[in-house]
């Protein structure tokens, strides 16, 4: 096989990975913001149930979670579903995954907050939405970036998972192309591409974070 070709069967891959990666930042970040909030909850039993939650998602393999996700509407409901259902399982394995760390983040920042915040936006009348949303998540965020970026970045190399589905992304792909040239080339190659992806995420959240610089 030529460079060319390689190059080419390696891109139809790195456009999964890329999918799986979007799909997964684009549910995560939202739905982690949501355990946060239950794990702060007064609520005794919301806050025990996404403290277990956590636990869980955090306390066992990725891998061995796809696997329950994917196998489970059919050992444990008995519905059978199609092949199309790997892409789902998959994205919604790594939601619920990256929802948890997620979520601990956002209660470490959200907790950093003084307190005399809170306070001081109850005076001038704003209600608890608006003190959130407006004053105390723009702190937050700028907080959690360091945290983030890191769990962004692993999230990068943890799409090589998807082998565990049989959905073919890049490195999936690489290793295919390596048994089958008896080449380490195709593995060297999706190293790189792996390096690159991370660079720009990396800068995009350097970015970011300066953007952010007036919160101090």
């Amino acid at each position: 096989m030529d460079l060319i070709t390689m190059l080419k069967q390696l891109g139809a891959g790195m456009i999964v990975t890329g999918e799986i990666f979007f799909l997964t930042l684009l549910f995560s970040l939202p739905l982690g913001l949501i355990i946060a909030f239950g794990r702060m909850a007064k609520n005794g039993f919301v806050r025990t149930v996404s403290k277990i939650y956590i636990s869980i998602m955090r306390g066992t393999p990725l891998m061995l979670q796809l696997i329950v996700v994917y196998f489970a509407p059919y050992y444990v409901f008995g519905i059978r579903l199609g092949a199309g259902y790997r892409m789902v399982a998959l994205i919604l394995g790594f939601v619920l995954n990256y929802a948890a760390y997620f979520a601990e983040i956002y209660r470490a920042g959200i907790q950093a907050i003084p307190v005399g915040q809170h306070e001081a936006a109850q005076v001038l009348g704003f209600s608890k939405a608006q003190t959130f949303f407006k004053i105390i998540l723009p702190q937050v965020i700028k907080r959690i970036l360091p945290p983030v970026t890191n769990e962004v970045i692993t999230l990068v190399k943890d799409t090589s998972l998807a082998f565990v589905l049989t959905v073919a992304e890049m490195f999936t792909i690489a290793k295919q192309i390596a048994s089958a040239q008896t080449t380490v080339m195709p593995l060297m190659v999706a190293g790189v591409f792996y390096y690159v992806f991370n660079l720009l995420v990396a800068f995009v959240m350097d970015l970011i974070e300066k953007k952010l610089g007036y919160y101090r």
